[in-house]
């Protein structure tokens, strides 16, 4: 029998949600301070007022549904998925206000797309982008990286029971430290270490190829938020193709790569196990996709020409299938480029890169290397047991941190989240092929939106239907909570009508 959920159930989800939305509201005081420091009122209006309608909606909902209760794991999984769509909708404000969307929903579009570290855009003029909205659009990103949930975690919230399961509704399954609180605070401590340091030698960089130093460094603290939660935005139109600079590209490579490590690997490589990063099933499973991939792209680009030279190639192919493959969604061509000077066989290479993703408990979306790894195990497992003596005990290890067996339950795991989203990654090109998109630009954009990469082939633009915009929400907000948090909402919404 299905059960109802019942007030206290109400209550206990409004509670949390409000202080998440409290915690982002108070998100809102960067860009104001950023407005003052460059003099921009209009925009600093913007969001006070945007900031000024989360905090009534956060206090709203913790003052009506107050209780001293901690979440279970359906109302945990529940003020989740409800918080990065109330995310979107309050983050839109302030970029709607700004006049650089045609509607509210692309404003939403791109605020779901920052959140979900996604990259793809519907923002119009914007070269000519007030320096207050475009921190914001990269601030999201750097929260939405972390995780809106780990934000509250981290700075809003006492330690309660229901911590974890928030903490695992956001797809993440790994603690690194003794207790959710502490792991959330050691992932800020690591990201915003890194800020400074990539901020220092992106905006030094920026210096050098001749960009004013206010310029340089405010692009520089944008491209690394942006790049280490391997999300896309970018101050410029362009992407990073605007920089023209091979250097700019490594350092970019450099901390994207960085972003799609497991933070449980950081906290080794900090604390001097520096050997885990060649021993772990993630890294290892990593550089052979990439190997793999780039051999395919290498092929493709080859065969059609494109680049007169093997540098270029390697320049151009390489970027590209890096980025694609940590979900960064940063550019050095433009998108229509990928019809025009690249063949199939590469085009299929990229969106490969971007099927599979990066590291579990990183910033980035995608399969992950952990699933895939444990699903080569599990096939090597397999096939040991077929040419192996009946009465042989085969037992498949993997080293993931420490060394851990293989068990049926993992494997399962892997392989239903791994179709969950070759299913998502199937639905939004079957879409949008139906607008009259052909099958690999359809797939390829789709790919993009439920894997949270942002490369576009030039499908997403404002003029495409509402109903296309609709589905690549919500398959970026399903794929960067990886299902569960998402089946739990519509579990509910169906437990709501024929439960009893």
């Amino acid at each position: 029998m299905i059960l109802k959920p019942v007030k206290q159930d109400l209550k206990v989800i409004g509670y949390y949600l409000g202080k998440i939305i409290l915690g982002l509201a108070f998100t809102m005081a960067i860009p104001i301070l950023a407005g003052l420091f460059f003099n921009e009122i209009n925009p600093t209006l913007d969001f006070v007022v945007g900031m000024e309608i989360s905090i009534l909606v956060g206090f709203l909902l913790i003052k009506i549904c107050h209780t001293e209760k901690d979440p279970n794991w359906m109302q945990g999984m529940i003020v989740v998925s409800l918080s990065w769509l109330f995310a979107m909708v309050l983050g839109a404000i302030p970029l709607y206000l700004s006049g650089h969307w045609k509607s509210f929903l692309d404003a939403c579009f791109d605020s779901m797309s920052g959140f979900a570290t996604t990259g793809l855009v519907l923002v119009q003029n914007l070269d000519h982008m007030s320096y207050t909205h475009n921190l914001w659009r990269h601030l999201i990103m750097f929260l939405g990286g972390q995780g809106i949930v780990v934000i509250a975690l981290s700075f809003f919230m006492r330690g309660f029971s229901g911590a974890f399961k928030m903490y695992v509704g956001e797809g993440r399954d790994e603690k690194i430290m003794p207790n959710v609180i502490h792991t959330s605070r050691f992932i800020w401590l690591v990201s915003i270490v890194y800020l400074v340091l990539g901020t220092l030698a992106l905006g030094i960089t920026g210096i050098i190829n001749g960009m004013k130093p206010v310029n340089s460094f405010f692009h520089g603290v944008c491209i690394f938020m942006a790049a280490f939660d391997t999300g896309g935005f970018s101050p410029q139109s362009q992407s990073i193709l605007y920089y023209h600079s091979f250097i700019y590209e490594i350092i970019t490579i450099i901390i994207i790569v960085l972003g799609a490590l497991n933070f449980k690997l950081h906290y080794h490589l900090w604390v001097g196990n520096r050997k885990e990063i060649f021993k772990n099933i993630e890294t290892t499973t990593f550089f052979i996709t990439v190997t793999v991939i780039f051999f395919i792209v290498g092929l493709g680009l080859l065969r059609i020409g494109s680049y007169p030279s093997k540098f270029l190639l390697f320049r151009k192919g390489f970027y590209q299938l890096i980025s694609a493959h940590t979900t960064a969604g940063f550019q050095t061509i433009y998108p229509q480029q990928f019809f025009s000077d690249w063949n199939p066989l590469a085009l299929t290479g990229i969106i490969m890169a971007m099927a599979l993703g990066g590291a579990v408990c990183s910033t980035t979306g995608g399969i992950k290397m952990l699933r895939i790894g444990i699903i080569c195990k599990a096939i090597k497992e397999d096939v040991k047991k077929i040419i192996m003596p009946g009465q042989a005990v085969i037992v498949e290890r993997m080293h993931h941190i420490k060394e851990v067996f293989l068990e049926d339950k993992v494997v399962r795991s892997a392989l239903i989240i791994t179709l969950f989203y070759i299913i998502l990654y199937g639905l939004g090109a079957l879409i949008g092929m139906f607008f009259g998109n052909p099958f690999l630009e359809s797939l390829f954009e789709s790919t993009s939106a439920a894997a949270n990469i942002g490369l576009s082939c030039g499908i997403t633009k404002p003029s495409m239907p509402i109903a296309l915009k609709i589905t690549y929400v919500i398959q970026m907000w399903a794929g960067r909570l990886e299902f569960m948090s998402v089946f739990t909402i519509f579990g509910v919404l169906y437990a709501t009508i024929k439960g009893k």
